[in-house]
Parts: structure tokens; C-alpha cells; sequence
């Protein structure tokens, strides 16, 4: 961080590895699905390069890690911090805060078999499908979502609000999480309803990067764009 903003806490965003859905489009909500080959790559890469002491997510500063139950985002977590100084287990913990989105009636499908079976339904007359605005029929609404997003997001500022200047040890906290969740969890962060026109894009195995500015935790924000720390030399 630069030197006006050395010492804020932060919160990294981390999405789990590619699936054989996430390759297809398909929304999985509670559906158990392992990591491919693939998937596993991106995340062990994401961990050699942004893990690790002196680097982005440095685990002397980790206060906590938030994972969904989700064994996709289990598995995740696991290869995430493989490659670099493990993280202290009773850091880790698992909420269904952050299993994502409950997709009801629709978990399997992609978006054009889901717009079809609510035109089935009488719904959509207006306008398409939006599953910001809509949520999900059988499913979650975008206030459920709202809701236990809140509740986290308030639990991670009630802690943060203490060390806003680095002070009193470990701070950073990283999510595990999903696409769809954790998009929703950057606009709740922000304070934006969900149906609120922020487009965001997280890759499978990606990290993304939120905090606060002028050391004021009544003013979350996200990174567009930081400089990287240089790691310590061996």
C-alpha cells in the first residue's frame, strides 16, 4: 500500500478454481463439484504469486479466514495457502454466509434455459430475467442474500473499526467463496442495493482486493488497481 494508506485493513476475495459448470455456465449452487485440473492450476498459481510472506496476502497479517461450505471453495482455501507459510487453523472458519447464491428451481441450468422455463411461468413480461433484481424461483431472493451478507460484512467491520492504522496485530481477512456471492458481497460492501448496475468480473482462481479509504471504516472501497508489494529476498 502507499505510504498515505500503510497500516488499513483489508479484505481478499477469493473465487474457487474452475469446475466443469463453471466451463459450461451452468449456475451450481449446492451442487458438490470438484475443482478440474485446471482449476486446481489456477488457484495453486494465484497462491505462488500473491502468497506468502512480504507478498499481497501475507499470512503474519491474516486475522481471519471466512470459507464457504462448499468443498469446491473447501478445496480451494487448502491449495490457496499450499505454497506459502500455512495459516493458523483456528483462523480458518466455515459460514454458510458465503455458500452462494441459492439458485432453487434453476441449479444445473444456464441463463437461457432459466429465461425460458420463467417465460413458461408467466414471469419476465417486462423485461429479461435478472437474478439481481428477481433472485431465484424455490431459491434465494436478493434480500436473503442481502441479509446474510450484511451480517458478515458487519462482523468483519465491527472487528476491523480497531485497526484501522494497523495497530493491535493481524488485520487482513480473506473470503473463499463463489462468483455470483461474492460479487454480491463487493456491492453490499460498497453499500449498493443488488439490482444496483455494477458490472464485476472475478475469473475462476481469482483474487480480488477491498478495504477502506482515509483509514475510515465508514468508508469501504474497492482497489481498481495497487501496487504489489516486493517480497523479501531469500
Amino acid at each position: 500500500m502507499p505510504d498515505k494508506d500503510a497500516g488499513t485493513p483489508r479484505v481478499f476475495i477469493a473465487r474457487h478454481g474452475e469446475t466443469e459448470w463453471t466451463k459450461s455456465g451452468q449456475y451450481t449452487g449446492i451442487t458438490e463439484l470438484e475443482l478440474t485440473p485446471t482449476g486446481e492450476t489456477q488457484v495453486l498459481n494465484s497462491g505462488r504469486v500473491l502468497v506468502g510472506a512480504g507478498k499481497l496476502i501475507d499470512p503474519a497479517r491474516i486475522a481471519r479466514v471466512y470459507v464457504s461450505p462448499r468443498k469446491r471453495a473447501q478445496k480451494t482455501c487448502e491449495l490457496l495457502f499450499s505454497s506459502s507459510s500455512s495459516i493458523d487453523s483456528d483462523k480458518v472458519s466455515t459460514t454458510e454466509r458465503l455458500a452462494e447464491w441459492g439458485y432453487g428451481e434453476y441449479e444445473g441450468m444456464v441463463t437461457s434455459q432459466i429465461r425460458a422455463l420463467r417465460k413458461e411461468h408467466g414471469l419476465d413480461n417486462e423485461r429479461p430475467w435478472d437474478i439481481w433484481q428477481d433472485g431465484c424461483e424455490g431459491g434465494e431472493s436478493a434480500q436473503q442474500v442481502t441479509d446474510r451478507l450484511d451480517d458478515l460484512i458487519k462482523e468483519i467491520q465491527s472487528f476491523h473499526v480497531n485497526h484501522m492504522h494497523g495497530e493491535s496485530g493481524p488485520a487482513d481477512i480473506v473470503l473463499v467463496a463463489h462468483g455470483h456471492l461474492l460479487r454480491a458481497f463487493v456491492k453490499r460492501w460498497l453499500g449498493y442495493p443488488m439490482e444496483f448496475p455494477l458490472s464485476l468480473m472475478l475469473e475462476p482462481g481469482g483474487i480480488g482486493v477491498l478495504s477502506y479509504q482515509h483509514h475510515n471504516v465508514g468508508e469501504p472501497a474497492l482497489f481498481a488497481g495497487m501496487a504489489f508489494p516486493t517480497p523479501p529476498s531469500n
